[in-house]
């Protein structure tokens, strides 16, 4: 009966330790990138609260700097991770963005202790990759949150600071539900908190946090803005739509539903906010496996058919949502978003080049990436 039983633990120890490898594996792979020609400085997200200094939530932060003064614009990735259009826009800006004047920060993993495994029990893969012509990029897929790992427990209840609104418990692992933050709260409010002190201590002019939303979720292909971002991100709504033939529509920021990017930073600084959420199939619970192809091409049978009942709010037919579409539209916004602003705003004009729609639907994403083995060793990036 002891021989029994320490078989089955040996058994039960062995299936944990065989099912853990590839979770610590995700955990402790790098993302790698090539450091573009525009980026002037890299530091990290401590620089302004210490008291994220030398933990999981201390991002890297990418500075391009431009020869003359002018505004300043942050943009975020990887507030959720999972959300992966984001995080491909950033690092393809990581490696194409070049200004002129003014300055351009950006965070690819804003939440980088999401970026270290992904959705328990969602079916992703541990990884996601695209082709280039010269192979395969592979990146970590995410989850929405924190990982439990870096803070725990969650409380019963969540309870926004500082309005004291009531969230729900997993609330208190999502950084885009702990805006403004406080420097004593829970690690994903400290996070909040940092970049909070960033963009008053640096005077931005322009945050713009980059998402992915289900195509069957109503606030998705959209702009999501706050009354004194509305003007602004009508513009390049419009713009973008006789210019580079794609649709996308505003959304204004709920001032009862506290936590969100798109309405604290409006409200606790003098920078202006705006959040794109791109169509992602992937995140759309009636798919069929969540596969690779389906994050990077969009195409689903289900959604296809869910499509003819008028149920979706995006078109959608069988071409589905490539990631090209998706970051090429992320990247359009974002430097029309940034036109627009210098337009209104001469003062604190920025000039700014980077790929767009047009250009990454025709060329591919993966045109807009270098190999790493051909360039020096000084100019690769891990994340």
């Amino acid at each position: 009966m002891i021989l029994r039983k320490l078989i089955m633990v040996g058994i039960i120890a062995l299936m944990v330790f065989a099912g853990g490898i590839p979770l610590l594996n995700q955990r402790n792979f790098k993302e790698v990138a090539v450091k573009g020609p525009g980026i002037t400085e890299v530091f990290k997200l401590s620089k302004y609260f210490e008291g994220i200094k030398g933990t999981i939530a201390d991002t890297d932060v990418f500075v391009f700097k431009g020869q003359e003064e002018g505004g300043k614009v942050l943009l975020m990735a990887g507030t959720h991770e999972n959300e992966i259009s984001a995080m491909l826009t950033a690092f393809l800006f990581l490696e194409n963005l070049t200004v002129q004047k003014g300055t351009v920060y950006l965070i690819p993993h804003f939440n980088y202790s999401g970026s270290l495994g992904t959705q328990p029990g969602g079916g992703f893969p541990l990884y996601y990759s695209f082709k280039t012509p010269w192979g395969e990029k592979k990146y970590r897929m995410g989850d929405r949150g924190l990982q439990q790992l870096d803070q725990w427990p969650d409380p019963d209840v969540y309870v926004h600071y500082p309005d004291k609104q009531l969230l729900s418990y997993i609330d208190a692992r999502n950084t885009n539900r702990s805006w403004p933050g406080r420097p004593n709260g829970f690690l994903a409010e400290r996070i909040t908190y940092a970049a909070m002190q960033m963009m008053k201590e640096e005077k931005i002019d322009v945050a713009i946090d980059l998402h992915e939303a289900e195509v069957m979720f109503p606030v998705t292909n959209c702009i999501v803005v706050p009354d004194q971002s509305r003007q602004i991100a009508l513009g390049v709504s419009m713009s973008v739509k006789a210019k580079e033939k794609f649709e996308n529509h505003l959304e204004p920021s709920p001032s009862s539903f506290r936590g969100l990017s798109h309405r604290e930073i409006g409200d606790y600084s003098d920078t202006l906010p705006f959040l794109f959420e791109s169509p992602g199939p992937g995140l759309d619970q009636i798919t069929g496996p969540k596969t690779n192809e389906l994050l990077m091409s969009g195409k689903d049978g289900f959604i296809l058919e869910a499509s003819k009942y008028g149920i979706l709010y995006v078109p959608y037919d069988e071409t589905g949502w490539s990631m090209e579409k998706r970051v090429g539209q992320h990247a359009s916004l974002a430097l029309e978003v940034i036109k627009q602003f210098s337009r209104r705003n001469p003062d604190r004009t920025l000039e700014v080049s980077g790929p767009r729609y047009p250009e990454i639907v025709e060329k591919g994403l993966g045109s807009f990436f270098t190999d790493p083995s051909t360039v020096d060793p000084s100019m690769i990036i891990y994340q």
